[in-house]
């Protein structure tokens, strides 16, 4: 019995002594190598500066690059708008300078002094006097002449407005005569080869202000004509 209690307390104070040693085992330190993974710090701000100094030379470049393209464009525009105005101003220059030639024209028309057909003195051939048999249809003026024809009845006074003429040509008019002698109606036929347009003029007062003799037993509205030879003076 007293040899089990002593192997006992042999055994537990082995235990106790490999208990304390383990305890006191020394702690070595732990050591961690950090690879040199960060930069400097000089040559970090020096490359920070460069890349400021580059983006804000980038940025002036572009805003640079912008002011040229908005002058040039603004340049195309202004050239651009300039001639189309300038060919609108031509045209408008034109137009006006043309109404301007028209209202003077007019003005000059305007201020010219109306002449009245009836107001037109003509030389008048005149039979007074004279015997019906003696008096001939036809009278003559150098080249130009005049002649009627209205049966049975001769002229008391013939107009003449051959004169007048600037433009030559012949002019047949178509009258009626009433019983008194008097042209109630005097149409001049037209004639394409007259470019003188007053010639129609004359003609046709000339005819109006003839005057036949009177017959009582002349239809009251007796039909005939007088024919004009013009010569270009």
């Amino acid at each position: 019995m007293g040899t089990l209690v002593f192997h006992i307390l042999v055994i537990l104070f082995f235990l106790i002594a490999d208990v304390n040693r383990k305890g006191s085992v020394k702690e070595e330190s732990l050591l961690i190598d950090f690879p040199n993974v960060l930069p400097d710090l000089k040559e970090t701000e020096k490359e920070v500066q460069e890349q400021e100094t580059s983006n804000e030379q980038a940025s002036t470049d572009l805003e640079n690059q912008n002011r040229t393209n908005t002058a040039s464009n603004q340049l195309a525009s202004k050239n651009t708008t300039t001639s189309v105005d300038k060919f609108f101003d031509d045209e408008y220059l034109k137009e006006i300078e043309a109404a301007k030639h028209l209202v003077s024209d007019v003005s000059n028309q305007l201020s010219k002094k109306i002449i009245d057909i009836g107001d037109i003195k003509m030389p008048v051939e005149t039979t007074e006097g004279m015997e019906p048999d003696s008096i001939k249809n036809v009278i003559y003026a150098g080249e130009s002449n005049i002649a009627y024809y209205l049966d049975n009845r001769f002229h008391v006074r013939l107009l003449n407005p051959l004169y007048l003429a600037q433009g030559g040509g012949k002019v047949i008019v178509d009258i009626v005569v009433n019983r008194q002698g008097k042209v109630l109606e005097a149409i001049p036929r037209k004639n394409n080869s007259i470019k003188d347009e007053q010639v129609f003029l004359y003609a046709k007062e000339a005819s109006l202000r003839t005057v036949f003799n009177a017959d009582p037993s002349a239809v009251p509205a007796q039909k005939g004509t007088i024919h004009y030879t013009f010569i270009a003076q």
